[in-house]
């Protein structure tokens, strides 16, 4: 149990998929203009990352003892892209103003790195399924936590700062996005996975 909790711990913290590894930065960037879109979409990815990665994991077990593991970027890229298309369904029917909200960068989830970055991760690192559940989610929430963060001192800057016009938009997110790194690079040795 103690480990389950210390890769969860450090999935979110100092193995932060977004501010450590800086993985998932086009949704990260273009959805945290404001908190209720960053919620949303970390929702989304919490989601799609541990639903995909619970689906990978026997997939990826039944490739090794076929001896066909060759195939396995494929086939969770198609996991990925059924799991992203079931989600999309499901926010178009019934929660159609978060659909609008996403615009293209829902189905871009299929492509956004973290959630192959986590299947993958979880194969290098010889994870069993409860440690495959545990870091998948840590490091959705993670994710999350991250875009959140973003969004909240976005409108908090946006509504209360005159920045200088050459730092205006993208120029202070990246800012802002080092120091947040920084930030979590400072939990290092809290936890490791």
């Amino acid at each position: 149990m103690g480990n389950l909790l210390e890769i969860f711990t450090a999935s979110i913290l100092n193995h932060n998929i977004a501010l450590t590894y800086i993985l998932g930065m086009c949704p990260l960037i273009a959805i945290s203009t404001n908190i209720k879109n960053a919620r949303g979409m970390g929702l989304a990815v919490i989601f799609v990352v541990t639903l995909t990665a619970i689906i990978n994991y026997p997939i990826y077990l039944l490739l090794q003892a076929t001896d066909a593991t060759e195939i396995s970027l494929l086939i969770f890229i198609i996991t990925i892209a059924a799991t992203v298309q079931f989600l999309e369904t499901f926010l178009e029917k019934f929660i159609p103003s978060l659909y609008n909200a996403f615009g293209i960068y829902l189905p871009l989830i299929t492509v956004n790195c973290v959630v192959l970055a986590v299947s993958l991760f979880f194969v290098n690192r010889d994870y069993n399924f409860v440690e495959t559940v545990s870091f998948s989610f840590g490091s959705a929430v993670g994710w999350f936590v991250a875009i959140v963060l973003l969004a909240a001192i976005r409108e908090k800057i946006e509504r209360q700062s005159n920045i200088p016009k050459g730092l205006a938009g993208k120029a202070i997110t990246f800012i802002i996005l080092g120091i947040l790194s920084l930030a979590f690079i400072g939990f290092t040795g809290l936890a490791s996975i």
